[in-house]
């Protein structure tokens, strides 16, 4: 029998404020609110972030990702998410999630240091841009001198249950100077205190005069007629199963 004070935080990544509606209806602790998922998650726009607020009846932390891709960013893309931090704090939001590396993937402790100052109270994690790095262990301590508070990672892989080892090894090492947000389902042979996950649906859109012939970008042209949302009974299955 695990206890409440067993129980891992279970936090849901969701795109959107249904995706954030969602997840708080299926019993999520916190949200990691993200704009264009399939891209692997970018800044939202503050109207969603105004919004979210207003309707959300649980934490959420906003990544501060101006593009998909790498995470070595032009000076241009990093005055952008100083700005964009500094917009986030003065609206209230509980945290931010954001992460840069260097060319040589290590984490670039210079501007690292300067978003957690940016973010002054705020929450402050790193993202998976820490699974891209050359040197898993330096690179927590790294985070850990630039005074992040936790770090989301799979172990360095796909899936945390192929980075089991590799999560275990980061919990031990982080002891109490830093939080491992595991991305996955592995909390028994890790000892993760939190957890994150998605649990996304390929839905049809509702349109229903469809144009075959012209795509927004890229060469799915179905995708113009499919959306990515939160499954709301997905994640409720699978926050109570991670909470067995």
């Amino acid at each position: 029998m695990v206890t409440d004070a067993q129980r891992p935080l279970i936090e849901l990544c969701v795109e959107g404020i249904d995706g954030l509606l969602a997840a708080q209806a299926a019993g999520a602790d916190r949200v990691e609110l993200c704009a264009s998922l399939v891209e692997g998650g970018i800044t939202p726009s503050l109207g969603t972030v105004r919004v979210a607020l207003e309707r959300a009846t649980i934490p959420f932390h906003v990544i501060v990702r101006p593009r998909g891709g790498d995470f070595l960013y032009s000076e241009a893309e990093y005055q952008s998410m100083l700005a964009d931090i500094g917009a986030l704090r003065d609206l209230g939001v509980a945290g931010i999630v954001v992460g840069c590396l260097t060319a040589d993937g290590a984490i670039d402790e210079a501007r690292m240091s300067e978003l957690v100052r940016a973010a002054g109270p705020l929450n402050v994690t790193c993202h998976r841009a820490f699974d891209m790095t050359r040197d898993p262990a330096e690179a927590l301590e790294a985070l850990i001198r630039c005074k992040v508070g936790r770090v989301l990672t799979s172990g360095q892989r796909d899936t945390a249950l192929e980075g089991v080892d590799l999560l275990a090894r980061l919990v031990r090492q982080a002891g109490a100077r830093i939080i491992i947000l595991g991305c996955g389902g592995v909390r028994r042979q890790t000892g993760l205190t939190e957890m994150h996950f998605a649990a996304l649906a390929d839905v049809p859109s509702a349109m229903r005069h469809r144009n075959p012939h012209v795509g927004m970008g890229g060469t799915d042209l179905d995708r113009e007629y499919r959306n990515t949302v939160t499954d709301q009974d997905l994640a409720a299955a699978t926050i109570a199963a991670a909470r067995v």
